[in-house]
């Protein structure tokens, strides 16, 4: 099993930075790819970004030249830097880990973080 814990969120004023940690523990080496996502009152669950083994990254447009994803090698840690910070990025934010063991699918979310953005 793999257990995550987010941490970095808070408040910040528009234009302002914060950056996001995921730290993950447990049969980390089954994991084939780690994302963040966030949801915001009233709306769904969106994909921020992700990334995989095979070093492939994924953004939604909404972020794409402001945020940074990351992990280290044995994905025992995912972060989430995220610099011009707008109101509409406020959400919780999720990390979610997915993996392979035994030829099964796997997915764990963490619990979330609350990132809040004021104008």
């Amino acid at each position: 099993q793999v257990q995550l814990v987010e941490s970095g969120g808070g408040f910040v004023q528009a234009g302002g930075s914060l950056r996001l940690s995921c730290a993950a523990s447990g049969k980390i080496f089954t994991i084939n790819a780690m994302g963040w996502y966030r949801q915001a009152p009233g709306k769904k669950r969106e994909l921020v970004a992700r990334i995989t083994g095979d070093g492939i990254i994924n953004y939604t447009n909404a972020v794409k030249g402001r945020f940074t994803i990351s992990r280290d090698d044995a994905w025992k840690t995912l972060s989430l830097q995220m610099n011009s910070l707008k109101p509409e990025d406020t959400a919780v934010y999720y990390c979610k880990a997915d993996r392979t063991e035994a030829w099964a699918r796997f997915t764990t979310w963490g619990q979330g973080t609350q990132v809040t953005v004021s104008s």
